[in-house]
């Protein structure tokens, strides 16, 4: 080992986690909502559900519709068929925010059987998880200044750095007063309650290791 080497071995280190947190204002609504419709065979209740969902088929051209999921299935009661259940579950993106109170209104004078939203997410969250980020690499090196201090050492050059468990990651920040839209009621509350767009919370966390100099 040549002495290069040797003083590396040697090396006192230092490593702190660092958190950083910002916040930004939702962008993008989520709406998840279900049709269901009964017949005596699975072919009934899918027919049935077809004609029940044909309104709002249109409706949702106008919306990004991240899926469409259908199931079928017989009903059963003490280990006999009592008729079939049929159902339609909804994915549906929206972008342009002052659009949602009408679209919730829609969805629920079609008389869903569930509907729940929004939630609340970022078209683009990049900008936001760097910002974090570099708010997680300036906590790290604050501790690491702070305990190479607390030694009477300097604080040396940067030895690695990576993310903790979790990465970044975002979510809404709880509202006080914020509505549930599974409990809206009739289609005419849509706007009393209170739906706008909420706070994301973007978090980011790092452990770093820095070298620790005489």
């Amino acid at each position: 080992m040549d002495r290069h080497a040797g003083w590396l071995a040697d090396m006192a280190e230092v490593v702190t986690k660092g958190t950083g947190e910002v916040e930004r204002t939702a962008d993008r609504a989520q709406v998840d909502v279900t049709f269901e419709a009964l017949g005596a065979e699975r072919s009934e209740a899918v027919s049935t559900l077809n004609q029940r969902i044909s309104a709002i088929e249109p409706l949702l051209e106008e919306f990004e519709v991240r899926s469409r999921q259908l199931s079928a299935h017989d009903n059963w009661d003490n280990n006999q068929r009592v008729g079939s259940r049929a159902s339609q579950q909804y994915v549906i993106w929206v972008k342009d925010l002052d659009r949602l109170d009408a679209l919730l209104g829609e969805l629920v004078q079609a008389e869903p059987s569930w509907i729940n939203g929004p939630s609340w997410t970022l078209v683009d969250d990049t900008e936001a998880i760097r910002e974090a980020q570099r708010e997680a690499v300036a906590d790290a090196l604050r501790r690491a200044e702070g305990y190479a201090s607390a030694l009477g050492r300097r604080l040396g050059p940067l030895l690695r750095i990576g993310d903790t468990e979790g990465g970044a990651h975002y979510q809404p920040r709880m509202m006080s007063g914020a509505a549930s839209f599974e409990m809206a009621g009739p289609a005419g509350m849509v706007d009393q309650l209170n739906l706008k767009a909420q706070q994301i919370t973007v978090s980011a966390s790092c452990t770093a290791a820095w070298s620790l100099l005489d």
